[in-house]
């Protein structure tokens, strides 16, 4: 998470945290990079009993007001499709917010999306247990 840290650098207003993955990345980093100012993006792209919603399903996300102007340093755990990425990216730039974005573990040949983290900590090909997940 260090080097992480190092790259993002510390040009940012607030982080905006993914759920539920992206919970713990954000808090770490939030503390590596000296930011206070941590948003939720409530997001939910795979099913509870497997497989996936035909788009992410955003359950909640920060107002608009929160994001315009600002330098906002999205993270999430993994981008495995990019789909929740793209669809958080997409919401803060119509918000007005200036998006970074961050993951712990980059799966460039399952990405379906047209985009690349910003920043990453590791490349991955398979499945990502964290310590902190049920059944890790």
């Amino acid at each position: 998470m260090a080097r992480l840290a190092e790259a993002i650098g510390r040009q940012y207003d607030l982080v905006l945290a993914i759920t539920r993955g992206g919970l713990v990345p954000a808090g770490m980093l939030g503390y590596r990079l000296d930011l206070r100012e941590i948003l939720v993006a409530g997001v939910e792209f795979y099913r509870h009993g497997g497989g996936t919603h035909p788009a992410p399903v955003v359950t909640h996300f920060p107002a608009a007001e929160l994001l315009r102007g600002q330098r906002v340093l999205v993270i999430d755990e993994v981008w495995e499709t990019g789909e929740t990425m793209a669809e958080v990216e997409r919401r803060v730039r119509e918000a007005g917010g200036i998006v970074t974005t961050a993951v712990v573990h980059y799966k460039p040949g399952r990405s379906r999306v047209p985009l690349t983290p910003d920043h990453y900590a590791a490349l991955a090909d398979g499945w990502v247990t964290y310590p902190y997940k049920a059944g890790g």
